[in-house]
């Protein structure tokens, strides 16, 4: 039987494992092609912009068709992220895995093709993946492979992941506010 100290207790205890909930990050697999490129500098603009405004988001990047004898950054990948500070020349490109997709919260890739394999590898992953653009905007903008174009194309890559990822996040955080 409960008394009126217990009364007290419960809301108290059902506050505390809403903040447990609250407190444990939102899981993004950022998804490419080849994740030498577009995902490698998504995750790395999202990691630090996550930082910069303390959300609980954590971030990986991967790729649905990596290719083993190209797996580090495109040179102008590279270049860009290091003209904002980023070292990404650590980083080997790693294929998409079915615990990647299992631990994911959200799955976010960079073009339609890319969701529409994503889905075919695990059709239990639907609710959760998007691209980037539609997920941040209600629009399905793809981001365009830059893979061995000029820098232009890098540069055009990156104005769109700078529109893209405030959103995104913001949007994946306010989700996670208001899930049970």
């Amino acid at each position: 039987m409960l008394d009126r100290r217990h009364l007290f207790v419960l809301p108290v205890l059902c506050l505390l494992a809403g903040r447990a909930h609250a407190a444990e990050p939102v899981k993004i697999a950022f998804v490419d092609t080849g994740n030498t490129g577009r995902s490698l500098m998504a995750q790395t603009l999202a990691r630090a912009l996550a930082a910069r405004r303390v959300l609980p988001i954590a971030v990986i990047s991967r790729g649905l068709d990596v290719d083993p004898f190209d797996e580090t950054p495109e040179p102008n990948a590279q270049a860009l992220m290091a003209a904002r500070g980023f070292d990404v020349s650590a980083h080997r490109a790693r294929a998409l895995q079915p615990a990647d997709i299992a631990h994911a919260d959200l799955i976010l890739t960079m073009t339609a093709p890319h969701a529409e394999k994503v889905v075919a590898l695990a059709p239990d992953a639907k609710a959760k993946t998007f691209t980037l653009a539609a997920y941040a905007t209600g629009a399905d903008t793809p981001i365009p492979d830059a893979w061995g174009k000029p820098m232009a194309a890098y540069r055009a890559v990156l104005e769109q992941l700078d529109l893209y990822l405030p959103l995104a996040l913001a949007k994946a955080v306010a989700g996670r506010a208001r899930s049970p």
